[in-house]
């Protein structure tokens, strides 16, 4: 574990990456005896500091839950992250590419709660019960830490589990009416299908990875309230995007679409 002195530097140095606009290097390299712990630690500070500035929670994101993802990030575990309200795009908003320092686009299912759910000892049945409905997503990964060679999850904990905004779609589905097993999904980038697949890559049902994330934000003393977006990991690895991309999420069993585009 690191000094608290040590984790506080590492959060100034993230909002500095604002300011700056450079990203920082890995911190898993610069700080060997970081641990999962401190990076979460990080991640709060970070987070309590933008509340304080007048950002609400709005929901949380439960990142690297299929396989293409955990590659990505040299990782055999989910990790997560809470999401204020500036992180929520309109859809079809032209969003400015400035905003971002690496960004990629991922197709998601989000869940909107309905009642408040607390772990632990969360299972898949509560997660049904407390859910009000499920929206098509897009989720913009970032990367405030570098994504370099040996970039792993201690990294993108601290970095707001790689968080850069979320476009939810605006077609809502109860989960008595679809398989969320099964949604089938594809994100076309300028009218061009770049990746394909189904929402059972994440962690077999999106569902587990709500109630994942329940029990551990049960662990904090935390829970989902009525209302919170839970942004549940994408079905296929990230695409990277650039000024110009026009990017279209597309999911069968009625859900729809999402759209966004950077400019």
């Amino acid at each position: 574990m690191l000094e608290a002195s040590t984790r506080a530097k590492i959060v100034e140095d993230l909002f500095g990456v604002y300011r700056d606009r450079r990203p920082m290097g890995l911190i898993s390299k610069a700080y060997p005896g970081i641990e999962v712990e401190d990076a979460y630690r990080i991640q709060e500070a970070f987070v309590a500091r933008r509340v304080a500035a007048g950002a609400r929670i709005k929901g949380y994101k439960v990142g690297l839950t299929s396989k293409p993802m955990q590659d990505m990030a040299g990782s055999s575990e989910p990790d997560f992250s809470a999401m204020t309200d500036d992180l929520f795009i309109p859809e079809a908003t032209p969003t400015p590419l400035a905003r971002f320092f690496d960004p990629m686009v991922e197709i998601e299912i989000a869940f909107v709660m309905k009642d408040t759910l607390a772990g632990p000892g969360v299972m898949a049945v509560d997660v049904v019960r407390a859910t009000d409905f499920v929206l098509p997503a897009i989720e913009i990964v970032d990367f405030r830490i570098a994504r370099a060679p040996g970039l792993n999850i201690i990294d993108t904990v601290a970095d707001l589990a790689a968080c850069g905004a979320a476009v939810l779609g605006a077609n809502p589905r109860r989960l008595d009416a679809i398989d969320v097993r099964r949604v089938k999904g594809e994100i076309l980038r300028n009218g061009v299908v770049e990746q394909s697949g189904e929402s059972s890559a994440v962690l077999g049902n999106p569902v587990t990875a709500v109630a994942w994330l329940a029990n551990k934000l049960g662990q904090l003393g935390v829970s989902f309230r009525p209302g919170d977006v839970v942004l549940t990991g994408s079905f296929v690895r990230a695409i990277p995007v650039k000024a110009g991309d026009e990017i279209l999420c597309r999911f069968d069993q009625g859900l729809g679409d999402v759209a966004t585009s950077f400019v």
